[in-house]
């Protein structure tokens, strides 16, 4: 009798202390307070969720309340409540029982509510009528008391505030942590988690996380676990929200073991699974880390459903291949083609997203790349410069040179250079000078406008950024006067090559570069009488032996031209002919090592990957663009020759083309053209 009477006395005394944080406010009185806020408060610094309510009751022993928050008070302003453990505590204690014990809690006279939506329940006409989420957690407090109750207002909680604005839903989610239902409505949701629908169980954990409750709360917690045991028992539907859900959550020891369990699920249910919606959820769930196996079964499953993909889902499938890290040409080909169809529906983001899986997934599609530059060409008044910019960006790390976008935003550079900030000043020049493009016919101009503009910030910049600015300078041919001096005459080359540095070979090869333009693309290098040769050597590697066996078929002897020629400046040719001036007549080489430069034409033979020219063109990136101006600025007029296409030839067509480069003017579709010329 003496124990009831305590847990009776303890009862009492527990809800007069809650009494003030259970007292509702109205959701208009709260809004108005909220937004005379001049500046926005995060919500997790008053709310952490770190501690829910685990029992509003206290247990028949007499032990205070247990608490996931650190905070004293988690939604009222005055009553202090005592915390018994952390949010690390809490977890670890459910961490290694097998099954949880949520169902010992003797609430079942609380929960006798239809598990079923019945339409004609006032409660839920009045749900569909709520317009925010506080309108939602109002009518909590007022009439909610079965679990479908509070399973559909959480859900309608995240709908609502899904549709908001960023800053609308940074003012709402403060005003849902606030509100003194939302920690009934997680309460209820904790004690009645292993009696819920496998719907409504993965639908809430969906809301929760994607609400910004932090995951390591018993809340969250606690659905994972019970999604673990409940695991067999979800249909494809159930299993698609879960693996949306897991996305956005961190690992740790709960969410790992539901991962792992969902993979081995997820290759049972494969063959059975006919959405495509479904199985690009299932894909970026799996992510990069799932076996090679199951990255083909899903691709197979995808592909036995291609003819029925639609434009939304060619968007989805081709950032769920990214995230898997899983490079599928036959779905990539179908993705792109239903997205060139549909071009204008994109989003600009998505678009930017497509380049960056393209990128990531090393997938070239000139004609896809092609349709969205002409797209965003023709649409830029729409785009502020940032976005601008961060296309241009994506395009860089393709190797993909939107010509007509470059030329168009060089010229708003030009009319208006204030809106680029050093960050945005470094990008463009990073673009601009890799692409090897400069605008038709304002090409010094647009040179001296980025100067300037560099000029502004050289005050206030590091070493390492000046050099970053100078080097893309120097790439495009242009020397950066002051910017140079500064550069050169500063004793900064210990600051720039720590040796703790994880990018020191890549600064000394940015420092080599620059001082090399210095040299050589000053208006005062004259052209020497003749190229000193460091070393040579006859060893060619394996993909040129076709080169020489051509050469010495055509020239007829090893005399007529020399290999792997090592030149100043860290310069390296694959093979050299001279001729005479008019190049009628190959000329020995050690035959012309003593005559006049000017009776003598050297030709410079440059076999080059794909991956060194602007994608889809002959045009050459910068690095390569450069090496072939400093090698004419030494005497060699060069030839690019693509080593790929060229190891497809016969070696008849090798001969025949080789004459062609030799002989005459003439240039082969596969080798290096004359690039429009920009200036």
């Amino acid at each position: 009798m003496n124990n009831k009477i305590n847990y009776f006395l303890n009862t009492v005394r527990y809800m007069h202390r809650c009494h003030s944080v259970l007292t509702p406010k109205s959701s208009a009185t709260t809004r108005k307070h909220i937004l005379w806020i001049g500046i926005y408060r995060n919500p997790l610094e008053k709310v952490t969720f770190r501690k829910l309510f685990l029992n509003i009751f206290p247990s028949a022993h007499g032990s205070s309340p247990r608490f996931l928050s650190q905070n004293t008070d988690v939604f009222s302003t005055g009553a202090k409540i005592q915390q018994e453990k952390s949010t690390e505590d809490l977890v670890g204690e459910q961490a290694p029982q097998s099954s949880l014990e949520l169902e010992k809690l003797d609430d079942s006279e609380s929960f006798k509510g239809k598990h079923v939506v019945d339409h004609s329940d006032p409660f839920f006409s009045s749900l569909q009528k709520c317009t925010c989420p506080s309108d939602v957690l109002d009518l909590v407090l007022e009439s909610a008391v079965s679990v479908k109750h509070f399973t559909n207002c959480l859900t309608t909680v995240w709908k609502l505030f899904k549709n908001l604005s960023e800053d609308q839903q940074r003012y709402e989610k403060q005003l849902i942590f606030e509100h003194p239902a939302f920690v009934k409505l997680c309460q209820q949701l904790l004690r009645d988690a292993r009696r819920m629908t496998r719907g409504d169980l993965v639908f809430s954990l969906h809301a929760v996380v994607n609400l910004g409750v932090p995951q390591n709360t018993l809340l969250v917690q606690t659905f994972v676990r019970v999604c673990q045991e409940k695991l067999n028992q979800f249909d494809n539907r159930c299993i698609s929200v879960l693996a949306t859900t897991l996305v956005g959550l961190g690992k740790d020891k709960n969410v790992s073991a539901l991962q792992a369990g969902l993979q081995l699920l997820v290759e049972q249910r494969i063959p059975s699974i006919r959405d495509i919606f479904i199985l690009q959820n299932l894909m970026k769930c799996m992510g990069k880390d799932a076996p090679v196996f199951l990255k083909k079964k899903l691709e197979m499953a995808v592909l036995k459903e291609i003819d029925h993909l639609t434009f939304l889902n060619a968007l989805r499938v081709f950032l769920a291949l990214n995230a898997m890290n899983y490079c599928s040409i036959p779905i990539l080909n179908a993705c792109s083609k239903k997205i060139q169809e549909n071009i204008h529906d994109v989003p600009f983001r998505q678009l930017v997203l497509i380049l960056e899986a393209c990128s990531n997934l090393q997938y070239r599609n000139v004609k896809l790349f092609s349709v969205v530059a002409d797209y965003v060409n023709s649409t830029a008044y729409l785009w502020d410069t940032r976005q601008i910019i961060l296309f241009l960006s994506a395009c860089e790390t393709l190797g993909f040179q939107p010509s007509e976008l470059m030329g168009v935003f060089a010229e708003k550079v030009i009319e208006d250079p204030e809106f680029l900030n050093f960050k945005n000043l470094l990008i463009v020049l990073r673009v601009y000078s890799r692409l090897n493009y400069a605008p038709r016919g304002q090409k010094h101009l647009f040179f001296e406008t980025l100067h300037s503009c560099l000029n502004k910030y050289l005050p206030q910049i590091s070493n390492t950024e000046l050099l970053r600015a100078v080097y893309s300078f120097c790439i495009l041919g242009y020397l950066p006067h002051q910017a140079l001096d500064e550069l050169l005459q500063k004793d900064s080359r210990d600051e720039l090559l720590l040796s703790d540095d994880l990018y020191k070979e890549q600064k000394e090869m940015m420092l080599h570069c620059v001082k090399t333009c210095a040299e050589l693309d000053s208006p005062s290098f004259t052209k020497p009488s003749f190229v000193l040769t460091e070393n040579f050597s006859s060893l060619v590697s394996l993909n040129l032996k076709k080169a020489r066996a051509a050469l010495i078929e055509l020239l007829g002897d090893e005399t007529m031209f020399r290999q792997n020629v090592q030149l100043p400046y860290r310069y390296h040719i694959d093979f050299e002919i001279r001729m005479d001036t008019d190049r009628k007549k190959v000329l020995p080489i050690a035959a012309t090592d003593d005559l006049a430069d000017s009776s003598v034409q050297r030709l410079a033979f440059l076999f080059v990957p794909l991956s060194a020219f602007c994608m889809g063109t002959t045009h050459p990136l910068g690095r390569l663009a450069m090496k072939k101006r400093h090698l004419n600025n030494l005497g060699f007029h060069v030839i690019l020759i693509q080593s790929k296409k060229f190891q497809e030839m016969t070696n008849e067509d090798a001969v025949k083309f080789l004459k062609g480069q030799i002989y005459s003017e003439n240039v082969f579709p596969f080798s290096e053209v004359t690039v429009q010329d920009n200036n």
